[in-house]
Formats: structure tokens, sequence, C-alpha cells
């Protein structure tokens, strides 16, 4: 018997959820920004949290279990070993992130990264005391070495220790690294003399493909790489991540023991290693249907807004929409904190559709102009989203600039 529908729970019971999620925004809002799945979680994640609270489960966290379990999920799922002597929890993908530039490089080093990407980031490496150097994706999505060798060239001029932090897969294209341009870009770090951090935390969540991790590659022998269960089984409230050193990135952990390093939380380790032990079948259902609605948001696009531009990723559940065509600019409304900060399509889209996307301007260069949109939702949620913006556009054509779309299939009331 196949795992009931993940997708199952309505607009009305997503409603009643206290996450950041459903109550950031008025509740005629759809919310489709954030990184968090409208599903119920995998049964075995559910009993075992359960089972916790019931017999008082909720001490220190002992988190060796967390680790193995990764190993097992990684060796079954992409068939890499990896070493649990060179890995320890801790308590998020960034933290971990933080954890390894703050050990790797020093203040004032360049940290590169490949632009668009998760903002994060470019928060996390400035609250570090770092600076961030762009390397843009190509016109395609996919990692350019032209762009990363002048970049790393550059870094390397005016820093002592920098690095390179590489979002694999990648936030927001949905872009899946091949081997190749792993070990090609590898290479160029090594060459250049920069230490790659690899945030893996969409690694479980492959639509098309088999996903590679770093570590497995022989040019990434001194790479370091954060992973976690949080975003494909939906546990960022149950939070823990694993940091794995190559076999040449040098004893790692002992300098992280000089560092103030939080570790993942005990809830988590439980929620993580169920899901990780547990959870395929879940995760086999998950991956299905974000395939289909993947396809499904390509062909209303063609259909509803041809002049929204979206090429689909291989990974993850976020479409990086190309809105500049649509002409948008920030409406006026009452207040600025209305637009909660927002700019551009994102604005616009909030103020006049009623939907909530992410900005793409907080995406770093070449972002202006885009949105984010998570599709891990319901069909129901997602048209109704599209509709929204379809019937918006249209009742606001004016000023020039903003081209007509073709009308959507009138909703059943």
């Amino acid at each position: 018997m196949s795992p009931a529908d993940p997708f199952a729970p309505s607009l009305d019971q997503l409603r009643q959820r206290t996450s950041e999620k459903w109550r950031r925004y008025p509740a005629d809002v759809l919310p489709l920004w954030v990184a968090e799945m409208d599903v119920t979680l995998a049964p075995p994640v559910v009993e075992a949290l359960v089972a916790a609270a019931r017999t008082g489960d909720l001490g220190y966290p002992s988190p060796a279990r967390y680790v193995e379990a990764l190993a097992s999920f990684a060796a079954r799922r992409w068939g890499w070993e990896l070493d649990v002597s060179r890995a320890q929890a801790v308590g998020n993908v960034m933290g971990g992130v933080s954890a390894a530039v703050s050990v790797l490089t020093e203040p004032g080093d360049t940290v590169v990264v490949n632009c668009p990407v998760y903002p994060p980031f470019y928060s996390y490496v400035a609250r570090a005391g770092r600076v961030v150097g762009e390397a843009p994706l190509s016109a395609a999505g996919r990692l350019d070495l032209e762009a990363l060798d002048a970049a790393f060239a550059k870094a390397r001029e005016r820093s002592a220790h920098p690095a390179y932090l590489l979002c694999s897969p990648h936030n927001p294209t949905g872009t899946l690294h091949r081997p190749d341009e792993l070990a090609a870009v590898a290479d160029l770090a090594r060459h250049h003399g920069l230490r790659v951090i690899s945030d893996e935390i969409h690694a479980p969540l492959v639509l098309e493909g088999t996903f590679t991790p770093l570590l497995s590659l022989e040019a990434g022998r001194d790479a370091v790489a954060l992973l976690s269960a949080s975003k494909a089984f939906n546990l960022a409230g149950a939070p823990g991540a694993v940091l794995v050193a190559g076999p040449e990135a040098g004893d790692l952990r002992t300098r992280l023991a000089t560092r103030s390093v939080p570790g993942a939380s005990h809830l988590g380790v439980i929620a993580q290693t169920a899901a990780l032990r547990e959870g395929d079948a879940w995760l086999d259902t998950v991956l299905a249907q974000l395939l289909a609605r993947r396809d499904h948001l390509v062909e209303r696009l063609a259909t509803w807004l041809p002049a929204v531009h979206y090429v689909p990723g291989s990974a993850t559940y976020l479409a990086w929409l190309d809105a500049r065509d649509l002409h948008l600019t920030t409406p006026l409304v009452d207040t600025p904190a209305a637009l909660d900060g927002l700019t551009g399509p994102a604005a616009w889209l909030l103020a006049n559709a009623r939907v909530a996307l992410s900005d793409g301007a907080a995406f770093g260069s070449g972002g202006v102009g885009h949105v984010r949109l998570n599709f891990a939702t319901s069909i129901e949620i997602l048209d109704e989203a599209l509709t929204r913006v379809a019937e918006a556009l249209n009742a606001n054509r004016e000023p020039p600039g903003i081209a007509a779309v073709p009308q959507p299939p009138h909703r059943a009331r």
C-alpha cells in the first residue's frame, strides 16, 4: 500500500498552523514564500515525537544515532559511505556553515557565493565579519567556471584564507549540479587556495537525476559539507544538521571544539533520526508529487502567465520566476509596513493579488525583477495563487507596459 497523500491538508487546516509561514501575513494572503511544505509529517516522525512526549523523553540530546542514521540514508540513496568519525551534529545547517566559516577563514576574508542564492548566505557571512564575493550562475542557471575563476582569483588577492560557499542543489533555481561540474569547481577552488563549504540541505529533494555529495568526489576531499533532513521532511521546527569534514580537511572537529557551536536539539535528533531511518516511502511519495507539481506549474505559467519565464530545476520545491517582462513596480499602499519590506514584483503581487512570494532582490545580483515561489502545496492552492496573479494583472494593466495575460478558467465558488 502506498503512503497516504502528504499534501492532503486543506487551506482551512493549514491556516490553523502557527508557523511563520501561516502567521506572517493576514488570512487573505496565500503564502508561497518560505521553504516549508504544506504536508502532513511522515508517520515514523509523528510516532517518534509522540512516543518521546508520552514517555517524558525530553532530556539532553544524544546525537550519535542521528549521524549514523544520516550515514545509512546517504549509503542507500546516494551510494556514499559517510565517515561518521569525521561528522558531528550541529544545531542547523546555517549554524554549521557559520562555524565552518569562522574556523576556515579570518575576519575580512572573502567568501564566494553563486548568485542568485539563498539570502542568509549574505547575512551570515557579513555577521561573521567576512566579505561576500559574487560569481553569478550562467544564463542557464548552472555553475559558471569562468565567473568562478575570476571570483576565486579576486578573493585570493584580497584574502589570506578565502572560502567558497556552495549551494548544492541550488536555492533558488533548483539546479542539480552534475558530478563533472562539482569536480571542476572543487579543483578550481583548490587551485586558487579556497576552502569549499557545501550547503547540501536540499540533497534529498531531487526530482530528476541523482544527487552527488561533494565529499564523495576525489576533488572534494578537503571540503566541508552540511546536511540535514529538515527540508525534505518538513522539520524546520525540529532542527538539526550534520557537519561532515572531508578526509583532507584537517582536524576540523578539534578546531570547532574551541568555538561555541550550538548542537542539535533533542527533538530534532529524534525526529530527523526517524525520518532518515524509516521515512523513505513517505519521501518517495512526496518527490513524485513535487515533480508533478513542478510540471503543472510549467503548464500553468505557459497558459496563464506566458510573460513569466521559468526554467524548471531538477531539485527542490522552489521555482525561480523571471517576472521582468511584466514591468511590475512597488504599488502605492497605505503604509510601507503592509509590503513587509518587499520590492518590485513581490511587493506588487502581495498588494494586488494577495499572494506572498520571496523577493528576488534579496538573493543577490541578478535577482531584481524575480520572485521565488514554493510549489510544495496542493494543486488547488497552487492554482488559486496563479489565478489570483493572472486576475490581478488583468485588472491592473495600467500603466502601459503591464501586458495583458490570458484569463484563467473561472474558479468554482
